[in-house]
């Protein structure tokens, strides 16, 4: 999953604790890259709990929970509403498999 503001992807993980954050925008679990992070308004982009505000949210099986206070919701977005604001990744998975499979041959 790429960082949800400037598409990087991920690399080999180091040992110790990822440098990215997880997050929910649009009722979906997004990534923020350690570069994103600097930026002074990142984490407005993200949904905030009902119950404390926190940005601290997982979403899973059509629900957001707040990893800080617990509290549980139902994700409401519809799958287009949600598209709309994540971006398309089509084309890079073609280039990216283009990639390998030219230097496999």
């Amino acid at each position: 999953m790429p960082c949800f503001r400037c598409s990087a992807r991920q690399s080999d993980p180091v040992r110790g604790a990822s440098q990215w954050k997880r997050g929910v925008r649009a009722d979906r679990q997004v990534l923020v890259c350690p570069a994103c992070q600097t930026a002074e308004d990142w984490s407005a982009e993200l949904d905030g709990c009902a119950g404390c505000g926190s940005i601290a949210l997982v979403c899973r099986l059509g629900e957001v929970e707040c990893r800080d206070c617990g509290h549980v919701r139902s994700a409401e977005r519809t799958a287009e509403e949600s598209e709309a604001l994540i971006p398309d990744l089509s084309e890079e998975v073609a280039a990216a498999l283009s990639r390998v499979l030219k230097r496999g041959s």
